[in-house]
């Protein structure tokens, strides 16, 4: 159990798109492990993630256009700053993560060591992860070694930002991401755990090197926009 963080500060979020065969499974563990709530954000679903999630004990939210990954975490990040949670965790619905790592990033943000944690397990990248991953470390000069990883923890300054409609022009919760935290001055560390071979599926980024390529096309652009570094207006 959590001994960390009080329950009802911590929350779980889960962006999920037709992981029927996969959600209920990890909402059960973590409401086992951790006796948080989890939110499980339905990114338009055409199988029954929705009802597989309510029944393992999720908070569903659906949305009515699809959004992709980084859509989905956004609309969980801003539900859980209305709701006054603390500490939010990112997974992915696909099994990789293990819910029992969620602990590993837990405690650098309850001794305010940082602001986000990373679950970091470099060891599972691909020929082309690893080929992205060394090309952004040199272009942007993040010092991380899993860049792309959907296991995360962030705390309430770190929610506020990537709530903003700065972080909404973003396709992905990886390099863009890391920049505009970078820029606000938001201390970012790891914590290595281990993750598990996805259940079903492959990755939509690093499934071919065509999308290899496209993925690295956009995200070098918007490292060489400097997006983070000519803000939008403030929110009203």
């Amino acid at each position: 159990m959590n001994t960390v963080i009080p329950p009802d500060r911590l929350i779980v979020l889960i962006p999920a798109h037709n992981e029927a065969a996969t959600v209920g499974a990890i909402v059960a563990q973590i409401r086992a492990l951790w006796g948080c709530p989890v939110v499980v954000i339905d990114d338009c679903s055409t199988d029954r993630t929705a009802q597989v999630a309510r029944t393992a004990g999720a908070t569903v939210l659906p949305l009515t256009l699809q959004l992709g990954a980084w859509g989905a975490i956004q609309t969980g990040l801003r539900y859980a700053l209305r709701h006054h949670y603390r500490i939010a965790i990112t997974l992915d619905a696909d099994g990789q993560h293990e819910p029992a790592s969620i602990g590993a990033l837990l405690q650098p943000l309850a001794t305010d060591q940082a602001d986000v944690v990373i679950g970091a397990f470099p060891e599972r990248a691909s020929r082309a992860r690893r080929l992205a991953w060394s090309y952004f470390r040199l272009l942007t000069g993040i010092r991380l070694n899993d860049i792309t990883s959907g296991l995360r923890a962030y705390n309430q300054a770190a929610m506020t930002v990537l709530a903003s409609r700065e972080a909404t022009l973003l396709d992905y919760q990886d390099v863009g991401v890391l920049l505009i935290l970078r820029r606000k001055g938001l201390q970012i560390i790891e914590a290595p755990v281990s993750m598990q071979p996805r259940a079903m599926g492959a990755s939509k980024v690093f499934r071919s090197w065509w999308s290899v390529g496209k993925y690295m096309l956009q995200t070098s652009l918007l490292c060489l926009a400097r997006i983070g570094h000519n803000p939008l207006p403030p929110d009203d």
